[in-house]
Parts: structure tokens; C-alpha cells; sequence
């Protein structure tokens, strides 16, 4: 069975490299194009095609993916089955192309979480519980039925990037018994739940990033975790941008006006909110680098 992958970031890799470990027979690689990054503006390629170019494997990186030159050097790979892994949206005529369909590894146990960003929205909002699921494409973004899926346990403690890697190599595995199940005729698709409270994944953007010291401390605690590493929640301090990439929370009445703070000058920074504390223990000040907290406070005058 040939198969043609789709994927862009480090989430993707696992994927890939668990198929090529598998033995499936991947005949070409669907990436983003290079952009131009850094102070230099060198062309950064994806860590997929990275990968890929390492492995000997065809790499297309079509600009437009309605291009018919894409179209046709695609349906040259003569592939039976898609694999899409964080990738951007396909159109029609692209993940219908395979006599297999097209199949899609999403970050969050669907019909929950659709969208771009379900690992930093299921912890902002504080579960206990996410996971994986495959499922074949259709019109509505991740709406498709379900092949398999797999939950995991999420920590108080876990920010995006610790879920980020658990899903990322349980997702891998998830695939491969997928693909498996696909090529070997053994498996059945089911309609995703239906739900009456849909919860959702939309893209995040800076102005979701700024931490309102005026809300619940679990609730700005979970923002921090559910934004760490990347793209990272922050607030202002002398004017300047403070991000914060770990904290603890005290629940206790703070006694002083939210967004006001108390430190010690060498071991504690914590931020009143409307009814406790954030305690700051990683983070990086505006032009500085990222520290420890009392790293920060031995160059800092509060």
C-alpha cells in the first residue's frame, strides 16, 4: 500500500518516522513550503521535510494546494492512502484523490476540541483527560467518522508542551495500528459522538496571551499552563513584557488589588488575583533571556 504523508511541525515527525519504522511504503511527503527566519531571513525548512530529505523521500511543498501542477505530480505518486498529521486544511479534490481516502491524526478524543489548537485549549480550560483520535476526512473540518482513538491523563502541573509530546508519540502508535487496520481490511468507522456542549480549539492569538490578573487564580494558572511554551501567556512589569512560562498558585485571600505584587527581592514574585496568588517560577523579562525566578531577581529592582 503507497502512501503519501502530509504534515509540517515536530508533532508530525513522530508520525512519519513510526510509518517508515513499520515498513509502510511512504512515496512522497506534502510540506509546508520554506520561509525565510531568523535575523539572517535563511529559508527554515519544516522539521518534516527535514526528515523526509533524510529518508530519501519525494518532498512537494505546494504554495497553493488547488495548484494543478501540485495536483498532477501528486496523482503521479499513485498513492492508496493519505496520511495527514498538523497540516493545513485540503481541499476536495486533494483528500479524496487515494482509493483509500484520506485519514487525519487529530491532538484531542473528538467530537471535542476540533480546530488548530486542542492540546493549549484543553489545558487552559483545565480537564483532566485528552488524547488522540484518527478518522477519515470529509467537508467539515474534523468532523470525519472515527477509525480509533486513545486517551491520556493530564497533571495539575502539565503545561501544553508536556501533553504536546505525551500525544505526539502515543499518536504516532495510534497511527501505525490505524494504517495497519486500513491495509488489512480489519476495522470499522463510527460517527463521532454527538455532543451538546462542543467545546472548541480555534487558533490562538496574542491578545488571548495577556494574563487579566482580575480572574480566578485556577483560571489564570491554567492559562500559563495551557500557553507554556509556546505561545506563552504575559503580563507588563515596569512597562515591559513578562513572560511566564511556569508558576504555582496560592489559594488565599491576596489582601491587595489585583495585578499588584509581592516579592522578597530574591526567592518570590507572586501577583495578586481576584482571590489568591501567582507565584512566577520560570519566565523571561523583555529582551532578556528566559530564567529561573530567582536568576531574575538578582538583576532586577522591583
Amino acid at each position: 500500500m503507497k502512501i503519501v504523508f502530509m504534515g509540517t511541525p515536530d508533532f508530525a515527525v513522530a508520525s512519519l518516522n513510526a510509518l517508515v519504522e513499520a515498513g509502510f511504503d511512504v512515496v512522497g511527503v506534502v510540506t509546508a513550503a520554506d520561509k525565510p527566519a531568523g535575523r539572517g531571513q535563511k529559508l527554515n525548512e519544516s522539521a518534516v521535510k527535514q526528515y523526509a530529505v533524510s529518508k530519501g523521500i519525494k518532498v512537494l511543498q505546494p504554495l497553493k494546494l488547488k495548484d494543478p501542477l501540485f495536483i498532477e505530480e501528486l496523482k503521479a505518486l499513485n498513492a492508496d492512502l493519505q496520511v495527514v498529521v498538523a497540516f493545513r486544511m485540503l481541499p476536495e479534490m486533494v483528500w479524496d484523490m487515494p482509493a483509500k481516502g484520506t485519514i487525519n491524526l487529530h491532538a484531542s478524543l473528538l467530537p471535542q476540541y476540533r480546530g488548530a489548537a486542542p492540546i493549549n485549549h484543553a489545558i487552559i480550560n483545565g480537564e483532566k483527560e485528552s488524547g488522540v483520535t484518527t478518522f477519515f476526512l470529509k467537508h467539515e473540518i474534523d468532523t470525519g467518522d472515527v477509525i480509533f482513538s486513545e486517551s491520556v491523563p493530564i497533571a495539575d502541573d502539565e503545561t501544553a508542551g508536556d501533553l504536546h509530546d505525551k500525544l505526539m508519540n502515543v499518536g504516532a502508535g495510534l497511527l501505525v495500528k490505524t494504517v495497519k487496520s486500513i491495509e488489512d481490511g480489519n476495522y470499522t468507522e463510527q460517527p463521532q459522538p454527538q455532543s451538546t456542549e462542543l467545546k472548541h480549539a480555534p487558533k490562538i492569538f496574542k491578545e488571548h496571551c495577556l494574563i487579566d490578573w482580575n480572574q480566578p487564580v485556577h483560571k489564570i494558572y491554567n492559562q500559563i499552563r495551557g500557553l507554556s511554551p509556546y505561545p506563552t501567556a504575559f503580563t507588563k512589569l515596569n512597562d515591559k513584557t513578562l513572560k511566564v512560562f511556569k508558576a504555582e498558585l496560592e489559594e488565599k485571600e491576596p489582601g491587595i488589588s489585583p495585578g499588584s505584587f509581592l516579592s522578597d527581592g530574591k526567592t518570590y514574585l507572586k501577583f495578586a488575583t481576584r482571590d489568591g496568588f501567582i507565584k512566577l517560577t520560570d519566565l523571561q523579562y523583555e529582551g532578556k533571556k528566559r530564567m529561573q525566578i530567582d536568576e531574575f531577581l538578582r538583576g532586577m529592582r522591583l
